[in-house]
């Protein structure tokens, strides 16, 4: 039998559209990856992998060798930690001051830029496959999400956020390309985000969403809007260039900021 003269081209298409999905337990999370087949096979999600490793010993309080712990027992000064740890606490100053100190790199006195670090550690991760060649590429790390591209030229991504209300199920999915949604709040570790202008539990939000094009950002304003409660976190929120919020009050009533709705599917 002759072969179809197409073969040759649709067996090519389907590999640039083959895509491979993995789930790697780091930083005290899960972070999943949706890629082309051709990041596992460069081994460009095995270095994005690597680095998020790295990032684990660098950066992680529970590790008592880390140049975190090391510096906030005075082991070592910020010049013998990696350059990486002098890049984050100047980004924690900067959120910091833009948020009139809701958010802080030594929650509860204690020295750790854990606040920052997740999210931006993910979005490097996804920016090590857009470097290797991937234009279409998510990262999740434990549902906060850097989405690079779309999932093919035709398709966008589509990110389910989690009601933080028991049974509620998904309170809404942002949709697009290029873009990143981080959430704080109450859903998976109870009331762990510290006001620290008040010295006390943030309280007044269930969950705040800010959605944005880097995941670093979104993920620290998250985690200062939640500690402002929600009247204070939706002027700042309103304020901010390049980001929106959305948020769900413990009595299941929500706001959203006026661009947010750029970010929700239009079906």
């Amino acid at each position: 039998m002759m072969e179809s003269p197409l073969a040759p081209a649709q067996s090519a298409q389907s590999v640039l559209s083959a895509r491979v999905r993995h789930a790697e337990h780091v930083m005290g999370t899960v972070v999943s990856f949706d890629v082309p087949a051709s990041a596992k096979t460069g081994g460009s999600l095995e270095d994005a992998i690597r680095w998020l490793h790295w990032v684990d010993r660098v950066f992680s309080p529970y590790r008592p060798d880390s140049d975190v712990s090391l510096l906030a027992r005075a082991e070592v000064t910020l010049d013998g930690c990696a350059p990486e740890v002098a890049e984050v606490l100047a980004a924690c100053a900067f959120v910091r001051d833009l948020s009139g100190g809701y958010f802080t790199s030594a929650p509860g006195g204690e020295f750790d830029p854990s606040g920052y670090v997740k999210g931006w550690a993910v979005e490097r991760a996804a920016s090590l496959l857009t470097w290797a060649g991937s234009s279409g590429h998510l990262v999740n790390g434990g549902g906060d999400v850097q989405c690079v591209g779309g999932r093919s030229e035709s398709e966008g991504w589509r990110v389910g956020v989690a009601s933080p209300l028991p049974g509620a199920g998904l309170a809404f999915v942002a949709a697009g390309r290029d873009f990143a949604v981080a959430t704080s709040g109450t859903a998976e570790r109870g009331a762990h985000i510290l006001d620290p202008v008040a010295g006390r539990p943030a309280a007044g939000l269930a969950s705040i969403t800010v959605a944005g094009p880097s995941l670093a950002w979104a993920d620290a304003y998250a985690t200062a809007a939640f500690a402002m409660g929600p009247e204070l976190a939706r002027e700042w929120t309103e304020s901010l260039d390049d980001y929106e919020a959305f948020a769900i009050l413990p009595d299941g009533t929500t706001w959203q900021t006026r661009g947010f709705a750029a970010y929700l599917p239009g079906d």
